[in-house]
């Protein structure tokens, strides 16, 4: 993987308590994947980072290799990559993802 994007990846997720890899933007979800992550994400009213995978071909897949996950959209708590849209809404369905948000200061 690429240096550059290693680095920028690992401020990113240094930088925010919870961050979000996604297609296209939480104004503008280019997925439905990614949509309902934010969605997910918005309903707990907190801040949260992300970048739009689609604008920058070795960040898609220098998050991929990253993570060791095939697929956007990936989430990451505290600077731990959680999972994406069924991990996360598996999580929030249980309640979990609460209580990992609480953990990280995030609400």
């Amino acid at each position: 993987m690429d240096e550059k994007v290693r680095n920028e990846i690992q401020n990113d997720i240094k930088n925010n308590k919870v961050m979000i890899y996604m297609k296209g933007s939480p104004d503008f979800p280019q997925c439905g994947f990614s949509a309902q992550v934010v969605h997910v994400l918005q309903s707990y009213g907190i801040k949260f980072g992300s970048k739009n995978i689609l604008e920058d071909p070795a960040l898609r897949q220098g998050i991929k290799d990253f993570s060791d996950w095939p697929t956007v959209p990936q989430v990451y708590i505290n600077g731990e990559f959680i999972g994406g849209c069924d991990i996360t809404l598996e999580l929030h369905e249980k309640g979990e993802l609460k209580k990992l948000l609480q953990e990280a200061g995030a609400i």
